[in-house]
């Protein structure tokens, strides 16, 4: 059995990659589907706006709350600033972000391209001599590309946002004092870095989802069996690469 699955994570790992591959090819050949582009980034980037939002801005509350009381037990309280927004840009924000992305945009394609694969519309794309490639997976997977860093990034600044306002009201450190720290400890490099990530994660994710949605079969379980199986494997895999891309990251850029 182990060998089995082994065998079928193979195959897997060689499609997705004939897949990647494929991406590649139509994204710097005509036709481009612009329009459908431009819709995918409304859909999978400005629908995604609100929970980004909310997410970063209660993420960067809580960080200056717990590491606030936590470094004022050692006279600590002006290394705040920098410790909440180095870990914002660098790991959590990235690695939230694309977590709910992996969930949220994720599960939306696999289900819409798998909905349309076991009612034939996949088909009947092929049948009127349009690439499936071109019209579903290439606008979706750069509109993830695209749209994920810029999110991330949102996430950042509203985390700084709510560090800001919680170092103010419970610490009575100026406004003006946090932020001037903030700019002393990040980095261009830190920017970069959690742009690449989101990249890479972006990449994952719509990529597993699309190939799951073409290979979806037996109706709406189906659709509900690919969906699962994306979350769960791009979360793992966000998960996993983000160690060895933080390890590479910093040798770079140390």
């Amino acid at each position: 059995m182990t060998i089995t699955k082994f065998k079928e994570n193979l195959v897997i790992t060689g499609e997705l990659t004939l897949m990647f591959r494929d991406f590649l090819v139509a994204s710097v050949t005509k036709p481009f589907y612009w329009g459908r582009l431009f819709e995918q980034i409304i859909h999978l980037g400005i629908g995604s706006l609100s929970i980004t939002v909310v997410i970063g801005f209660v993420t960067g509350l809580l960080m200056t709350l717990q590491f606030g009381y936590g470094l004022a037990t050692f006279g600590g309280t002006l290394y705040v600033p920098g410790i909440v927004s180095v870990s914002l840009l660098r790991e959590l924000a990235p690695i939230f972000t694309s977590l709910l992305i992996a969930g949220r945009i994720g599960s939306g394609i696999s289900a819409e391209i798998g909905a349309m694969n076991v009612t034939q519309q996949v088909d009947a794309i092929r049948a009127l001599g349009t690439s499936p490639m071109r019209v579903l997976v290439v606008p979706r997977m750069l509109a993830a590309i695209i749209s994920l860093p810029l999110l991330a990034t949102l996430s950042a600044f509203m985390g700084i946002i709510g560090g800001i306002i919680i170092a103010y009201l419970e610490f009575n450190m100026p406004m003006g004092f946090y932020v001037n720290k903030v700019l002393a400890f990040l980095h261009f490099s830190d920017v970069f870095g959690s742009m690449l990530k989101c990249s890479f994660f972006a990449v994952i994710i719509s990529l597993l989802a699309c190939y799951k949605g073409f290979k979806t079969t037996e109706g709406t379980k189906g659709v509900g069996e690919a969906t699962t199986w994306v979350v769960v494997r791009a979360s793992i895999t966000i998960l996993i690469s983000d160690f060895f891309l933080s390890k590479i990251l910093l040798l770079l850029f140390a």
